[in-house]
């Protein structure tokens, strides 16, 4: 699963990367965080009509045809063996992928002793990780004068083997050259999309001990993705 994220370099970097215009009202500087959980935010880039467009996303998945936000508490990851299939998923896969740019996540080694141990995952090449995911809009049913509210996933695989068997699950993984597939309208190329539901080969992602204060949706700051010095792992 991918359930902890650290997201600091600013929209306007973001975009620049992923040759992405910022959305209306999408701060340029952002809001730093290094401890982001699910129905946080989450920045995206989307196809609109054909451009690259970066806008905000609520972390947690909820369908158009849910009755409330609860939902969204359960989906913000959906596994790629079956997102195509499953109702919560399946129709924004057809129609509504999206690039989640990250600077890193987190992930615990429950075997750790004496209490489960976080590591900080990020790209070897020290860029942002780019990950699978979808997107909806949903509006209060409720609600006749309700704004739509967009909301978003993170599409996870078996894990690689830079996860070191910390946990059997990562996030999905994407280069660059795979985005305009990822991003593409063209039903014709949906059959393709399967072959990048797999692990990020070997060599991609790194990752280090880091202070278990990460547990804590309250902390944050930069100290949360230092590594964690070995005596204070026991």
């Amino acid at each position: 699963m991918c359930g902890r994220i650290a997201l600091f370099t600013p929209p306007v970097r973001m975009a620049r990367l992923l040759q992405a215009t910022l959305a209306d009202g999408v701060d340029p500087d952002g809001h730093a965080s290094w401890n982001v959980g699910p129905t946080q935010r989450l920045d995206g880039v989307l196809d609109h009509d054909g451009t690259r467009l970066l806008d905000r996303f609520r972390w947690g998945l909820v369908p158009s045809w849910a009755k409330d936000l609860s939902i969204g508490v359960k989906t913000f990851n959906a596994r790629g063996e079956t997102v195509a299939s499953k109702p919560s998923f399946r129709a924004a896969y057809k129609a509504r992928r999206l690039l989640v740019p990250i600077d890193g996540f987190y992930e615990w080694d429950r075997t750790a002793k004496p209490k489960s141990q976080p590591h900080f995952f990020r790209r070897t090449d020290g860029e942002p990780l780019v990950l699978a995911g979808l997107w909806e809009s949903w509006r209060d049913p409720t609600d006749p004068d309700a704004e739509e509210l967009r909301t978003a996933t993170i599409i996870t695989t078996e894990a690689g083997e830079d996860m070191d068997a910390i946990h059997d699950r990562m996030p999905v993984v994407l280069e660059q050259a795979t985005f305009d597939l990822w991003l593409s309208a063209d039903p014709d190329e949906r059959e393709a999309l399967g072959d990048l539901l797999r692990p990020a080969p070997k060599g991609t992602l790194e990752h280090h001990s880091v202070d278990r204060a990460v547990g804590n949706i309250r902390n944050d700051g930069p100290e949360l993705i230092e590594p964690e010095e070995p005596s204070a792992l026991f």
